[in-house]
């Protein structure tokens, strides 16, 4: 029987007496308003290899693929590898993704919805698991801004776009990727999505920049939007909003894009190996009203 275990913190939930492989539409729905409710859903000893994860994955929406990217489960460019593990001296994933405070896909038309990631190895020291996540939760930072802050906001829009956390991974990081050729920026142009973007499962407000791919506050001056954004992304960012998955291998980790953002502890080296395998899934679905329907979410707001 589906049973739903908060952790008792600001996020996360773990997730026992489900097969994720067979889900039906109930067990479906309510692994939806868990993941409203708690941001990051933990499915223990449940890794799902690349077929399975492409399926569990799309129940969610359309799935990301990035064109371009050389780290994918052959045949499969839904499904993305992340690992520091070599293969005749070749990196077989991508290794530094997530290793800074982001949400993913914020600087698409059409946003980023979850994450989803199976643990295949997870590297340890001591008996200590290494490379936890870390997350925030933008649904309770919003509750606590003042009324004031919120009556500012109102209306407010951002910019987003791919290229500056790129170029941040690339010049600050230490990333090896290449800069963007100019057809990627062409297919990936700036946009701009609601500074205060109200959550699809829940209805609650989220605060909807991150330190990723949030360049300014629109219509502003200059000064004014950096400094606006700055008191946003600190406000988010206390540790009052924060919580720390630390894996074990065979977790299925499903999070929320919308309603958290996520750091990847990069505190292991070379040897200490850790292979993920990931979908992205765009908002392509849940912000439809016959999908929240369906689900049993509740009634659409205005």
């Amino acid at each position: 029987m589906l049973r739903i275990e908060p952790t008792g913190q600001i996020l996360g939930a773990t997730v026992h007496g489900l097969d994720p492989r067979r889900m039906t539409n109930g067990e479906f729905s309510a692994v939806l308003r868990a993941l409203g409710e708690h941001g990051v859903l933990c499915f223990p000893g449940q890794a799902l290899e690349a077929a399975d994860l492409r399926q569990f994955s799309a129940r969610f929406g359309d799935i990301q693929v990035l064109k371009g990217i050389p780290h994918v489960e052959p045949g499969m460019p839904e499904v993305t590898i992340l690992s520091n593990v070599k293969r005749e001296g070749k990196l077989i994933g991508a290794p530094d993704a997530g290793q800074s405070w982001h949400t993913d896909m914020t600087y698409s038309k059409t946003i980023g919805f979850v994450n989803v990631l199976s643990a295949f190895m997870v590297p340890m020291r001591d008996g200590r698991a290494l490379g936890g996540t870390e997350f925030t939760n933008t649904q309770a930072a919003a509750v606590d801004l003042s009324a004031a802050m919120i009556a500012r906001l109102d209306g407010l829009t951002a910019t987003h776009d791919i290229e500056f956390y790129w170029e941040y991974m690339r010049h600050e990081k230490g990333s090896q990727r290449p800069a963007l050729t100019d057809e990627q920026r062409r297919q990936r142009p700036p946009v701009h999505h609601p500074v205060l973007l109200t959550h699809p499962i829940t209805r609650r407000k989220v605060i909807y920049v991150n330190p990723g791919f949030t360049t300014c506050i629109d219509g502003l001056p200059a000064t004014e939007s950096a400094t606006l954004l700055r008191t946003l992304l600190d406000h988010v960012l206390q540790d009052k909003y924060r919580y720390v998955h630390e894996w074990t291998q065979g977790d299925l980790l499903l999070w929320d894009h919308i309603g958290t953002w996520h750091y990847a502890r990069p505190d292991y080296g070379p040897d200490e190996h850790r292979l993920m395998k990931r979908c992205q899934v765009m908002a392509s679905k849940i912000f439809e009203l016959d999908f929240q329907q369906a689900m049993g979410l509740p009634a659409h707001a205005a």
